[in-house]
């Protein structure tokens, strides 16, 4: 049975980031194209190979990355046996932090860049985050583990 929900929060990256990936396809789809017409205008030698490169390399796999990256989202659920995280659509399942094995958690503010070196899921010196934008956090200390 599902704990009761005491709190749900859902960030995504910034839309102009997201634009920009999006729009950063746009050219390859474009030589994709024009390589494409060109190729079959020509009876280019080897053209099933260069319309299979271009719809795969420069079509396809940008577009699924460019969806993927539009999809990603950060969800965080509070319930009364603990707290549930999850990247979607990388994590399809919530990671539990049980109450029990947290010793301690608390609100900060850090340099995503210098400690992490970005966002997403990271990992720096000290551990494993997830993260979309800002420079707030919730820490969580596991007992055993050194509050720096």
């Amino acid at each position: 049975m599902e704990e009761r929900l005491l709190f749900r929060e859902v960030q995504k990256f910034p839309l102009w980031l997201r634009l920009v990936i999006v729009a950063g396809i746009l050219p390859m789809v474009s030589v994709c194209w024009f390589v494409l017409t060109k190729a079959a205008s020509e009876h280019a030698p080897g053209g099933a190979f260069i319309i299979f490169f271009c719809l795969v390399f420069m079509v396809i796999l940008p577009v699924a990355i460019a969806v993927l990256f539009l999809m990603l989202k950060l969800e965080t659920q509070v319930r009364r046996d603990g707290l549930y995280v999850r990247f979607f659509p990388i994590h399809i399942r919530y990671r539990k932090f049980e109450r029990e094995v947290l010793f301690e958690y608390f609100s900060t503010t850090y340099s995503p860049i210098r400690e992490y070196g970005g966002w997403g899921i990271r990992f720096g010196v000290k551990g494993k985050t997830y993260n979309v934008s800002g420079n707030q956090r919730v820490e969580l200390v596991r007992p055993g583990q050194e509050i720096q």
